[in-house]
C-alpha cells in the first residue's frame, strides 16, 4: 500500500516477533481494527489472549480506510427490510449505533481527533430510492432526514442524512489502545488445524481462535471463497478545498465519497472488483479538477475491502463444524462500526455469553442461490483462463494491474508484487513468478 494520510501522521508502537511455540486461551489472527478491538475487550475482561499479525499492526485495510464511524452504510436499510424483515434490520441498525457509542466512550480517553459529524448518502438521479431509504430508517426508529441538497458542489436528486455520526484518525486510535497488548508481529499464520494454528516456524495452541485476517484463510470450512469477493477503492487527500460539515457517500457502486480531516479534503471512489478494470483515481481527479481547480494532492492511495453477498458482514462461528473457531469478515467498506460490532459479538461468544445481535451476522445464515452462483460464475470464468501465473490460494488466473504494478486475483482478491511477494490475502504465500510484468 502507498503511504496514506493516516500512516504519515501517526506513530504506532512495535511488537516482538513470534520466537517460539505459544499456548493461549484465545488466539486472534489479524492486527487490523477488528483484531485490535477483540484484544482490547478480552484484555479488559481478564482473558488470556495472543494476537498474531502477519506484517505490522494496522498496516492493511485499516491504514487505508476513510475512518467514518457511522451506522449509515449506504442506502442499506430498505434493502435489509426487504431481505430479512423489520426485526433483523432493526437489530442491524441498533448494533451499529451501539458500536458508534462504544467508539465515543473509548475515544473520550484517547487523543485520536474524534469528531461528531452527520453522515449523508446521496443520489444524483434517483430521488425515489432516497425517499424509500429515509422512510425505512424512520420506520426502524432512527430520526433520519430526507434532504434535497448537500454542501458539496454536486447537484443531487435527494439525500438521506443521519445526524450524530462521527469520524476520527484510526491509527491514532489504535496507537492509544494497543500499548501493552500481547501481540506478535511478522507472524503469518499459514494453517489452522483443530485447536492449533501454524506459522512457518511455530505452533500456537489455543482453546478459541478468532480469524480477523480480512479474508478468511481456511477454505475447507465456511465456504467464504464462495460468499465473499474483494473490491479496490481509490482515495486522494487534497489541500485547498473547502471544509464540509459531514461525511458523504454516493449511492452507486463506484460513486464518490468525501470527508475532511483538518485542512484536507479526502475524496474516494472509482471502486471495482479486484482484478477487473475500473475508473480508479481518474474519476476522482476529474471531479477535483472541475470543482477545486486550485487544490493540490497531498496523499494518494488505494485500499481493498471484503464484500459479503447480502450487505451484512459475516461475524460468528467460522462454520457449524468448528465450535471454537470464529470469524469476522465482509465489512462491505464500512469497517469501523463493523469492526466494533464484530469485537463485541466475538468476545461475548468466546466467553460463552449470549449476544442478541449474533443471529443477524451469523456466517452460516442461508444465502440466496442466485447470489452464490453469480459470484462463483465470476470465479470460474477466471479459473479456466490459460496462464502460467496462478494464485496460490485456489489456482485462479492472475491479472496484471498496470496502474499499481501488481498481480491481482479476480476470483478472491489476493494481490502480489511484480516479483510474486504476497500483498493481500486470502492467499497465505507468495507465488513464483518466472516472468515479471
Amino acid at each position: 500500500m502507498k503511504k496514506t494520510l493516516w500512516t504519515d501522521t501517526a506513530a504506532l508502537p512495535s511488537f516482538p516477533r513470534l520466537e517460539r511455540d505459544e499456548k493461549t486461551e484465545v488466539l486472534i489472527i489479524g492486527g487490523g481494527m477488528a483484531g485490535i478491538l477483540c484484544a482490547h475487550f478480552l484484555r479488559a475482561a481478564g482473558i488470556d489472549y495472543l494476537l498474531c499479525e502477519a506484517n505490522t499492526i494496522a498496516s492493511g485495510t485499516t491504514a487505508g480506510t476513510t475512518a467514518v464511524i457511522s451506522a449509515q452504510h449506504g442506502a442499506v436499510y430498505s434493502e435489509l427490510i426487504k431481505k430479512f424483515g423489520t426485526d433483523k434490520a432493526s437489530l442491524y441498525l441498533e448494533a451499529n449505533l451501539e458500536a458508534l457509542q462504544e467508539f465515543r466512550v473509548i475515544c473520550s480517553t484517547v487523543d485520536c481527533d474524534f469528531e461528531e459529524a452527520p453522515s449523508y448518502v446521496y443520489s444524483r438521479f434517483d430521488a425515489s430510492r432516497m425517499q424509500k431509504e429515509a422512510g425505512a430508517v424512520v420506520l426502524l426508529g432512527f430520526p433520519a432526514e430526507l434532504v434535497d441538497e448537500i454542501p458539496l458542489p454536486i447537484k443531487i436528486a435527494a439525500a438521506v442524512k443521519f445526524p450524530g455520526q462521527a469520524e476520527f484518525h484510526p491509527l491514532k486510535f489504535i496507537a492509544g489502545i494497543c500499548p501493552g497488548m500481547n501481540i506478535r508481529q511478522g507472524a503469518q499464520v499459514r494453517k489452522i488445524d483443530g485447536s492449533s494454528a501454524y506459522t512457518d516456524e511455530h505452533k500456537i495452541s489455543a482453546k478459541k481462535i478468532i480469524v480477523a485476517s480480512h479474508f478468511p484463510i481456511m477454505n475447507t470450512h465456511g465456504l467464504f471463497f464462495a460468499k465473499l469477493y474483494q473490491k479496490r477503492s481509490y482515495v486522494i487527500a487534497i489541500e485547498g478545498a473547502p471544509q464540509y460539515d459531514g461525511t458523504f457517500a454516493e449511492d452507486t457502486p463506484d460513486g464518490l465519497y468525501f470527508r475532511n480531516y483538518k485542512d484536507l479534503l479526502i475524496v474516494g471512489g472509482g471502486d471495482h472488483r479486484t482484478g477487473k478494470p475500473g475508473k480508479c483515481w481518474d474519476v476522482i481527479r476529474r471531479f477535483v479538477k472541475e470543482n477545486y481547480p486550485g487544490a493540490r494532492e497531498r496523499y494518494v492511495w488505494a485500499t481493498q475491502d471484503c464484500m459479503s453477498l447480502d450487505s451484512v458482514p459475516y461475524i460468528g462461528r467460522y462454520s457449524r463444524a468448528l465450535k471454537d473457531v470464529f470469524v469476522a469478515s465482509g465489512f462491505n467498506e464500512w469497517g469501523m462500526t463493523s469492526s466494533m460490532v464484530a469485537a463485541k459479538i466475538l468476545t461475548d461468544m468466546v466467553m460463552g455469553r449470549e449476544n442478541k445481535y449474533a443471529g443477524v451476522f451469523d456466517p452460516s445464515r442461508s444465502m440466496l442461490s442466485g447470489q452464490l452462483f453469480a459470484n462463483l460464475g465470476v470465479t470460474l470464468a477466471d479459473f479456466v483462463i490459460p496462464t502460467v501465473r496462478r494464485c496460490p490460494h485456489l489456482g485462479c488466473a492472475l491479472k496484471w494491474n498496470a496502474l499499481e504494478h501488481t498481480w491481482d486475483c479476480p476470483c478472491h482478491g489476493s494481490r502480489f508484487e511484480a516479483d510474486g511477494k504476497l500483498i493481500d490475502n486470502p492467499a497465505t504465500r507468495d507465488f513464483e513468478n518466472s516472468k515479471q510484468g
